[in-house]
Parts: structure tokens; C-alpha cells; sequence
């Protein structure tokens, strides 16, 4: 299988192509990147070409792209590679506005090309044994969900509105909102939240508190920032607390690391040992591929999780009621 990457302006693209490096059964053939410098250095990373314009890339003989442009360019990319009938592999959020997002599932639909967002949580062994947990039984009838994701301020086009889109809130909402809704298979219904800059003198959102009901009366409290430090021992955390009527279990994604102390500036590092999310993701990307399937997270989970986020910044501080 040939497969291309389009923009490495996103930090996720570096793990992706490592993941596509290491299958016997895919070949990276080119690397699509504007910004010229660094372009040319992953392909020469990678082993790869670089191109400097869309149009060549996508006459590429190829089956499909992974998009890790900037958000606000994730709609031009993806309309462009579905036009030129590549499957694709978009890095989350699926873009800036729902209408946008809709767009692109619509236009991959008509191109009859496969359109997957870039979740990789749910392919965390760890939320994957939960899931399971929940669809036997195991948990009872689920109340509530108690979710983190906070990590370091990225900085360059991440805080910058036009380019991204938003700040933390949208950064660090999607990804757990998306596993919610896979245990749940319920969307949620209102949001309130808590949007501001507290932590780095930014003129973007960097925290955000969230409180989300479903349609079927489950309540969760979302916590998203960017709020760890550089010295902090790792970047960050995604974690998930489900509270059933039988038991409440908590559920780490992250939790599998060695602590390695050094005499350096940060003193503590976790070094993590568990099995890779990105892997999981880019195996199964490949996987529906070579099978036709449908993707394991499809289009419309990449908007449904949009909303929530685009939703907490339409709350403020009252309530935002989707409409029926």
C-alpha cells in the first residue's frame, strides 16, 4: 500500500510516518509540505520526496494521505486528496466549524473515499478493556464520567485563532468526548462550560471546564488545558473516571510509564513503555483500507466531537441546548 503524508505542521505527523515506516505492507512515497525547510528535512528523515505543491503530490500513485496540516487547512486538504480519489487519514479536530466538517464527510462520501479522524485514544489497551467491561456488563448502567485532558501549551499556529481555530478547549475536548460517546452510543445534548486564559498570558482559551449531559441523562465534567509546565514529567495526561451502579472504574491512557530521574533542568521524565496509540490507529487506517470497511472512527464522530467543543465556547457562562 502507498501512502503519502500531507503537511507536517502538526507534531503527530512525525509519529505517524514512524508507524508507517515500521509495516512491512505500506511505503511512505512522498511528503507533501508548502513550508519548504521542513519538508525537506522529514523526507530526508524518512527516506522519502518531498514535494512543495498539492497538485504534483496527489498525481502521486497512491492509495491514500494522512493530513497533519494546521486545522483551519484540514478542509482544503481533505476536499483536494477526495477529489484526486485518496483515502483519508485526517489529524483531529476535523476541522474549525461543524459546517465545514459536514463538507468533508459529504465530499469524501461522493468521492467514495474513506474519511478517518485521528482518535488514537481508542486504541489505548487500557480504554479498549473498559469498553469491553461496559459492553458486558460489568459496570452496570453508567451515571457519569469524570474526564481530564491537560497538557503543555504546543504555542506556535496553536494559539494563534486564524489557524487553529481555538485554543485548549477544542485541542484537548475532542479526544475524550469521542471515547464517552463510543461507551455510551449516545450524543450529548447540552454543554456548560468555563473558557478563559489562566495560565499563559495568551490572547486563546488555554482551560476550559466542561459539564455535558446526554441525551439518555448521563452527566460528565470534562477538564481541558493547557496546563502543565515545561518541567512537568510528561506532556500530559487523558483520563477517564466511569461511574457505574455495580463499580466505578478509572482508566489511565497514559498510565504505563517508568519514572527516570536525571540531573538536568527536569529532574523527573515518565518514559512510556505501553503499547502505542498511533500504531493502533494507523493499523487500522490501513486496515479498512485494504478491506473496504468503514473506518473504527468515522467523519461523523470527528463532527459530533466538534460540536461538544465548538459548543463549550458558544456556553460562557450559561447553558448550550443542541437543537432536536
Amino acid at each position: 500500500m502507498k501512502i503519502g503524508m500531507m503537511s507536517f505542521a502538526h507534531m503527530h505527523a512525525y509519529s505517524y510516518a514512524e508507524c508507517l515506516m515500521g509495516l512491512e505492507n505500506v511505503e511512505l512515497v512522498g511528503i507533501f509540505d508548502d513550508d519548504v525547510s521542513r519538508g525537506e528535512k522529514v523526507a530526508e528523515k524518512f527516506q522519502t520526496t518531498h514535494y512543495a505543491e498539492q497538485q504534483a503530490f496527489l498525481e502521486l500513485e497512491m492509495d491514500a494521505v494522512i493530513i497533519c496540516s494546521e486545522n483551519v487547512r484540514h478542509k482544503e486538504m481533505v476536499f483536494n486528496a477526495a477529489r484526486a480519489g485518496k483515502h483519508i487519514l485526517c489529524e483531529k479536530p476535523i476541522a474549525t466549524t461543524a459546517r465545514d466538517a459536514q463538507e468533508m464527510i459529504d465530499v469524501c462520501e461522493e468521492s467514495d473515499v474513506i474519511l478517518q479522524i485521528a482518535f488514537p485514544v481508542r486504541f489505548s489497551p487500557a480504554i479498549q478493556h473498559v469498553k469491553q467491561l461496559i459492553d458486558d456488563g460489568e459496570i452496570g448502567e453508567i451515571i457519569a464520567f469524570r474526564s481530564t485532558n491537560r497538557g503543555q501549551n504546543p504555542g506556535d499556529w496553536f494559539v494563534d485563532e486564524k489557524q487553529s481555530g481555538g485554543g485548549a478547549v477544542l485541542d484537548h475536548t475532542v479526544h475524550m468526548v469521542d471515547i464517552m460517546r463510543w461507551y455510551l452510543g449516545e450524543e450529548v445534548v447540552k454543554v456548560d462550560a468555563i473558557v478563559d486564559s489562566y495560565f499563559h498570558g495568551v490572547t486563546i482559551d488555554d482551560a476550559g471546564l466542561l459539564t455535558l449531559e446526554f441525551e439518555n441523562g448521563v452527566i460528565a465534567s470534562h477538564d481541558s488545558s493547557w496546563s502543565r509546565f515545561t518541567e512537568y514529567p510528561t506532556w500530559g495526561d487523558a483520563c477517564l473516571e466511569v461511574i457505574g451502579t455495580k463499580r466505578t472504574i478509572k482508566v489511565d491512557s497514559f498510565g504505563e510509564y517508568l519514572r527516570m530521574f536525571t540531573s538536568g533542568r527536569k529532574s523527573l521524565s515518565h518514559v512510556l513503555y505501553g503499547s502505542d496509540m498511533d500504531l493502533g490507529l494507523i493499523n487500522d487506517f490501513v486496515d479498512c483500507i485494504e478491506k473496504g470497511r468503514e473506518p473504527s472512527i468515522t467523519g461523523h464522530d470527528g463532527l459530533k466531537a466538534l460540536e461538544v467543543a465548538l459548543a463549550a465556547y458558544e456556553a460562557g457562562e450559561g447553558a448550550c441546548h443542541f437543537p432536536k
